[in-house]
């Protein structure tokens, strides 16, 4: 398998958790053709999430100083407004903090280049032996469309399957010609390492491999059932979300994911609510706790230097009653949203 496309993907999925595009991948905005009940229904469901609405912020505690940057994770013209405006802040700061950072890269791929067992599971029951006839055939062609074929398919671990359906077919095309997703975190790190500013991971190398392990294997199979549907139009999606997380609303997207998987997995309400859960609670909501402290210490580490400290993660760890920013205005800190001239991603 291709580990470069693999690498991608599992770094989105444990950053944005949603599907992931590229300008060159067309399709076509879902809201634009949803009708306008169901859009309403959407906004709803998205109604009084804290921090809702903005990608850029600032968190200050006395004479701690943190820019929060929500990112996306693939390369789009329009990350060049957020680079114009948060380059020269980067130049001048103690420290980037990024969820994984060159070395956990690098690392990542060695451990799985040199164990396979990491996304395949070699004893365990195959995939065509946990699903129906016509799960399995749907799946190894959604699989086989990304470049997995069904022999080894069969055998992939079920999350890391999960993580694959939500990357465009075209998005891995993509990645392997050019060889670099190119999102505002892999700019971010460009820049700070031209500028001599110290790159430092939020997390562990291995986080994004242990993030599932304690599902039961009747969550598992849901957790792909949940991301059937979307896998079946995924350059649309695709093209959905990077629309509306630089219009600075990614939970609409989170939301929409969850419809769409009421309206076309086959789970009952229950169950997508359950995943929903589930998912929320092993890609973000944990993480984003365990990044605290980390991010307390650089910020004092900073302060003590008469400096800042530049964080970019993916746009969903920000809102929420668990995310970053709740979580940072519970300890004390006060939160304001950054504005762009352009609107673009402005905090509200």
């Amino acid at each position: 398998m291709r580990l470069k496309p693999i690498l991608t993907a599992l770094f989105a999925a444990a950053t944005l958790a949603l599907p992931a595009a590229a300008q060159d991948c067309v399709g076509q905005n879902l809201f634009e053709r949803m009708p306008p009940a169901r859009l309403a229904e959407l906004q709803a469901a998205a109604e009084g999430v804290p921090y809702r609405q903005g990608l850029f912020w600032r968190a200050e505690k006395g004479e701690r100083r943190v820019t929060l940057l929500g990112t996306y994770h693939f390369a789009d013209p329009r990350h060049g407004l957020a680079m114009d405006r948060f380059g020269p802040e980067l130049d001048e700061a103690a420290l980037l903090m990024v969820e994984a950072g060159p070395e956990e890269e690098a690392r990542l791929t060695q451990a799985m280049a040199a164990d396979p067992s990491l996304l395949v599971d070699p004893e365990g029951p195959t995939l065509p032996e946990r699903f129906t006839d016509a799960e399995w055939k749907s799946l190894a062609a959604a699989l086989e469309a990304r470049g997995l074929p069904a022999v080894i398919a069969s055998r992939l671990r079920p999350w890391y399957v999960a993580v694959m359906l939500g990357v465009s077919p075209c998005m891995m095309r993509l990645i392997e010609e050019r060889g670099d997703p190119g999102g505002l975190d892999h700019l971010l790190v460009e820049r700070a390492q031209a500028a001599g500013v110290p790159v430092r991971a939020l997390e562990p190398w291995d986080t994004v491999l242990t993030l599932f392990a304690d599902m039961t294997p009747r969550e598992e199979e849901d957790m792909i059932r949940a991301a059937m549907p979307a896998a079946e139009y995924a350059d649309d999606y695709a093209v959905t979300l990077a629309d509306t997380y630089f219009a600075g609303d990614s939970w609409l997207i989170w939301e929409f994911g969850r419809f769409d998987a009421y309206d076309h997995s086959g789970l009952s309400r229950a169950a997508v609510d359950e995943q929903m859960r589930l998912a929320q609670e092993k890609l973000m909501d944990r993480r984003n706790e365990s990044w605290i402290e980390p991010i307390e210490q650089a910020a004092a580490e900073a302060a003590g230097q008469g400096k800042g400290v530049v964080i970019g993660f993916g746009a969903l760890h920000l809102p929420g009653e668990h995310g970053v920013l709740r979580l940072l205005e519970e300890r004390g800190w006060s939160i304001s949203p950054i504005m762009l001239e352009e609107g673009t991603g402005d905090g509200g």
